[in-house]
Formats: structure tokens, sequence, C-alpha cells
């Protein structure tokens, strides 16, 4: 069985994640201290996550295609994002990034307001309230924006294969080397992707849930 479905997966997965923690940490602490506007933005941001993923593929078909402004952009330097690795990284994004920033809004409105507060009357500026007070005291809901995250992403598929497509040993991850091998009714290489797939990401969830009991312990 050849292994560049699950070496470009966990890359994807990998580089994904690490995205979308600094963006979805961001985009809720912007959306929580948000005067007004707030439910449209948080209705944006989230749009991803209830759409469906073949959509969202097209939007992004849209958006850095030849024919679109970053596409003819692009090519100037002779390149394209379409049907590349980082076309498969920027999918895993843009559907997993919502899980992110939804965990972690919900972490940051559950924190106790007065903590902040009080450090504000104290003098302790923005950035050190962020860092040292914030997210500190909401790791453990940051912790779960990764993991689903991370997981999302092992799995991303509909936008994958409409915007980075199913290229072997270069976009084609384990979602979209099951939907090739069930398409050529191979069925035994299509059920061991599966069970690797649901084994990485059961293996992921276990990890995290078995270091979180032993701080907790």
């Amino acid at each position: 069985m050849e292994l560049s479905p699950l070496l470009i997966t966990l890359k994807t997965a990998v580089v994904s994640t690490i995205i979308t923690f600094f963006i979805g940490i961001f985009l809720a602490y912007v959306v929580v201290n948000l005067k007004r506007g707030h439910g449209l933005a948080d209705a944006i941001i989230t749009l991803p996550m209830v759409l469906p993923p073949t959509v969202v593929g097209f939007f992004l078909l849209l958006v850095f295609g030849k024919r679109s402004l970053i596409g003819q952009f692009l090519l100037q330097f002779d390149f394209s994002l379409v049907f590349t690795w980082q076309a498969t990284v920027i999918s895993a994004v843009i559907v997993s990034m919502p899980l992110m920033y939804r965990t972690t809004r919900g972490a940051f409105e559950q924190l106790d307001k007065n903590i902040i507060y009080a450090a504000r009357t104290l003098g302790v500026s923005e950035w050190k309230i962020f860092w040292k007070i914030l997210i500190p005291n909401t790791r453990s809901g940051i912790l779960a924006g990764i993991v689903l995250s991370f997981t999302r992403a092992l799995g991303e598929f509909g936008a994958t294969i409409m915007f980075a497509g199913n290229i072997p040993g270069v976009t084609q991850t384990m979602s979209t080397a099951i939907y090739s091998a069930v398409q050529a009714n191979d069925y035994a290489l299509a059920f061991n992707w599966a069970i690797a797939l649901v084994s990485f990401s059961l293996i992921f969830i276990l990890i995290v849930n078995y270091s979180k009991f032993n701080k907790a312990v």
C-alpha cells in the first residue's frame, strides 16, 4: 500500500492546525471584544462549518482560481494554488478553523471577567492580560479546539477534492484515497485507509484525554 496519502494527510493536518490555532484564537478574541456586530462576525466565521464542503471548495476555486484576481497575480510568478499541496492546507484550514474559533470563544466567554477587570485596574497591559491571564485560564478549551481542528483536518474531503484535486503523491490524502479506491472497486484498500484514518483520529483524542486526566489528578 502506497504510503503517500498517509504522509500528505499528516503533513496537511499538522500545518493546517498550526495555522488554525493562531487564526482561531485571534478571531475568538476579536469577536468576544467587539462592541457591536459580533453576531454577524460570528455567523461569517462559522459559515464554513455548516456549508457543504464541496460548496467551500467551489468558493475557494472562485477566490484562488486562475481567473480570480489572486490567481492572476500568482500567475505572474508562474504559480497557481489550484491542485497543489498548499491547496490541501488551505482547504483544511477553512473547514477546521470554525471549530477552533467556536471552542476558544466559548472558553473566553466562560472566564470570570472580574479577573480581567482586576488586572486592568492594576495597570496590566492588554498584551500581558492576553498571554498571562486569558490563555492560561482557558487552555482546556483551547486544547479541545486543537483536537477538533486536527481531527477535522485529518478527514477533510469535499473542499480538498474540489480545490486541491486527487493527485497521487501530491494532493491525495487518506480521504481522497478512500474515494479513489471505492471508485476502482478496491474495497480492501478503501477499508485499510478508513481504518488508518479512524485509528489516527482515535489515538490522538485518547492521548489528549489521557494528558488532561493526569493533569487533573
